[in-house]
């Protein structure tokens, strides 16, 4: 297990266009959504369909210029947001101001004062100085004008990330000739992960975010559900966001990519205890007014990942808490009323500063080569381009596109790369023998998903994990989660998609993650083959390929302890090996390959084993009928059924003979005799066929079910080993 420290600012740029808009009736209940369904027909969607697709403006934006006084105030005051906090928030937005101190000459806010500082003023649960900072840009010789509403919070606490000082920002594009306002855009984690956004809000409405717990990341709430978040249309209710979507098929729903508000979403997400110097943070004696009471509650928090064995089951969901608005709003019974104050008031604080805090993150490498990375505070705004230039900050191309439609201020979106996967869970399968089998079903917990070539942590929406602006190469993809083992691939995103979609990571986009209780590391070293390795695959009888991905280097995989696999290699010249991989469930050590070679002798090697593991099952099963009593009363007394089960015994054996033959053959470099012993292989496992289905009704369900399965597998390596030129 490899640990390293990773990071993840909050929104500092600009991201990824589809109008996703609800006034065409109600869509299919998000209950009958199947991300395995969303994620078949991702990379056959087109550009402008699928989210994720592009962000980042490929033409440049013209200049805008700083709208003062008077009228910046009055757009502030129009659009000033209403404000809707979870029960168990502890960091509210507040001026940092009380916090500044000069080190080198320049005015700075040090985390350790503000943390300190700012829960030393809280009193009886009232948070001190509860402020929002606002910025108005005008674009030149356009009547499009952007109000920013900037949220300063003392401290960061959240499952992927912890950082002193936290800034999120809500953007109000409005039309300063109809003074409609034409798009929202509302800060998520990073750049990497797609803000939540509303293409042409009412402009009778006051907007409203709902900020999440800890991360403060801003979902928007734009309907007549006022506290919780609607990624979907619900009857007569239409969704908080129109960002993109993912189609499925036959456009049986629609997800729009977007963070989101995981737990109002009804999703698990624990969170982490931050540490600095290996002790956690609140024992610091530079914070002596805060307590491990003043964090996340410890119903929501975990230690680490790897300190579970298995996803957390009780998670609370989210219950909104105290509720912001500005003091002049005047309307409805707000909890707290907060100040509206420019931000130039704010432009002399050079740096919001803080060391560097940390927690661990495994990946399941065979050779242990650390992850790098680092968690920092996310600067000043004022020295971010979207504090001049807020359309950096539009993450949807549509919606991106719909302005630069109608104002030549705009630049067109330009195309990203982005990696795409849907997470599951791999779990043992009714429908095999015990410990021989698994299906997957959907994750209930969200978890971390990392790029080690650009170490920036996203957190997964409703079991999605998405990555934009990535750079084309080979990446090593990572995902993490609480109770769950690490998954880690190698994935090539391309230059230019050829379906115009993001590249899916997994298989077919989709990653199983197995329960660290279950999970057993399958290990693979290429160094030791034959051949020049360049992909591995693994594959179990039940649930179907479950890893596949490119092989360079010793790799490892987490496997679920109760699977049966096949592992697959391929090298430079296509040539194929497989391999028979049974872990043992309650076994601490790894499965290994250290061999891993392709051609005709490790496929028909492959063909003995599974032939072999069959006929023992087989043979297992026949003990046990024979110490049972049969209708006439005589011990083992079985008749046709009997016959039947020996019969497809023998059957096997013969296979097991002639595979090993062709082993053989094929090793001492007789190509002519191992096609011979190949062929008679097949003819073997047409009369297995023949077989099982005549010991079908005295087989067990689960061993019929698996011989079925494993016939499927011998038949299709029978042919790859007859086809391999590589002996």
């Amino acid at each position: 297990m490899v640990y390293g420290i990773i990071g993840l600012g909050d929104s500092d740029g600009s991201r990824c266009p589809t109008t996703y808009r609800s006034d065409e009736g109600p869509m299919t209940d998000r209950e009958s959504l199947s991300r395995r369904a969303v994620l078949q027909t991702v990379a056959g969607a087109g550009l402008a369909s699928v989210a994720g697709c592009s962000a980042f403006e490929g033409e440049s934006d013209d200049a805008a210029s700083t709208v003062e006084g008077e009228r910046a105030e009055e757009l502030a005051r129009r659009f000033a947001p209403t404000l809707y906090f979870d029960r168990a928030e502890p960091w509210f937005p507040t001026d940092p101001r009380p916090y500044t101190s000069e080190q080198d000459g320049d005015t700075v806010v040090d985390g350790f004062d503000a943390f300190d500082g700012y829960h030393e003023r809280m009193t009886d649960g009232e948070p001190p100085d509860p402020t929002a900072f606002y910025n108005v840009v005008e674009y030149e010789n356009s009547p499009l004008a952007v109000v920013q509403f900037w949220l300063y919070s003392a401290f960061d606490q959240f499952t992927t990330n912890f950082h002193w000082h936290d800034w999120e920002v809500l953007h109000v594009f409005v039309d300063t000739e109809t003074g409609d306002p034409q798009l929202y855009v509302a800060s998520s984690h990073s750049r990497k992960v797609p803000n939540n956004e509303f293409l042409d809000p009412d402009p009778e409405m006051v907007p409203r975010i709902l900020s999440e717990l800890g991360s403060h990341s801003s979902a928007l709430s734009v309907n007549d559900a006022r506290d919780r978040f609607t990624r979907l249309p619900e009857g007569d209710r239409f969704a908080d966001i129109t960002n993109s979507a993912v189609e499925t098929i036959e456009d049986l729903a629609e997800i729009p990519v977007a963070y989101g508000l995981p737990r109002d979403e009804g999703s698990r997400l624990p969170y982490l205890v931050p540490e600095y110097e290996g002790a956690p943070l609140y024992e610091h004696e530079r914070l002596p007014s805060v307590s491990r009471e003043d964090l996340i509650s410890g119903s929501l928090t975990v230690r680490s990942f790897d300190s579970l064995t298995e996803p957390p089951s009780d998670l609370p969901t989210r219950e909104t808490g105290l509720v912001f608005q500005h003091t002049d709003r005047g309307d409805g019974d707000p909890d707290i009323e907060y100040d509206l104050v420019p931000s130039s008031e704010l432009e002399h604080i050079a740096d919001f500063t803080g060391p560097q805090l940390s927690f661990e993150f495994a990946v399941p490498e065979f050779a242990e080569d650390a992850v790098s990375g680092h968690i920092t505070t996310t600067g000043a705004p004022w020295n971010q381009p979207r504090y001049e230039n807020p359309a950096a900050d539009i993450s949807e191309p549509n919606h991106r596109a719909a302005l630069a439609e109608r104002y030549d201020a705009i630049g067109a979106p330009a195309e990203i790369r982005t990696i795409v996967a849907s997470l599951s869970e791999a779990v043992s399968n009714d429908d095999a023998p015990e410990d021989e089998g698994l299906t997957t079903e959907d994750t209930t917990v969200e978890s971390v998903a990392l790029l080690e070539s650009d170490p920036e942590a996203v957190p997964t929406f409703s079991g999605l994990a998405v990555v934009q602006d990535v750079p084309a190469g080979e990446h090593r993809f990572t995902v993490n989660g609480a109770g769950v083992a690490p998954h880690s691939e190698t994935v090539s995103v391309p230059e230019t998609s050829e379906t115009g979609g993001p590249t899916r990571a997994g298989v077919g986009g989709e990653v199983p993650l197995v329960a660290r209780k279950n999970a057993t590391r399958l290990e693979v070293d290429p160094s030791g083959a034959d051949s020049d390795l360049t992909d591995l695959a693994v594959e179990d009888d039940f649930a179907g390929r479950l890893y596949d991905a490119p092989l360079a280097e010793p790799d490892a995989v987490y496997v679920h302890g109760g699977g049966a696999y096949t592992t697959e290699v391929r090298d430079r010249d296509d040539e194929v090996g497989a391999f028979r991989v049974n872990p043992d469930p309650e076994a601490d050590t790894a499965a290994t390959i250290d061999e891993p070679r392709t051609g005709k002798a490790s496929l028909a090697s492959f063909l003995a084993d599974i032939a072999e593991e069959t006929r023992q099952s087989v043979l297992d099963e026949m003990d046990d009928d024979g110490d049972s009593d049969d209708d006439d009363g005589t011990p083992g007394s079985s008749g046709g059924s009997e016959n039947a089960i020996q019969g497809l015994e023998r059957a096997l054996a013969a296979v097991v003979a002639a595979a090993e033959r062709a082993t053989e053959r094929a090793e001492a470099g007789d190509r002519g005799n191992a096609d011979k012993q190949l062929q008679a292989v097949a003819d073997r496992l047409q009369r297995v066929a023949t077989r099982i289905e005549a010991a079908s009704d005295a087989l067990s369900d689960p061993l019929s079910n698996a011989a079925r399965r494993r016939l499927e597998q011998a038949d299709r390596r029978t042919e790859q080993a007859q086809a391999a030129d590589k002996l």
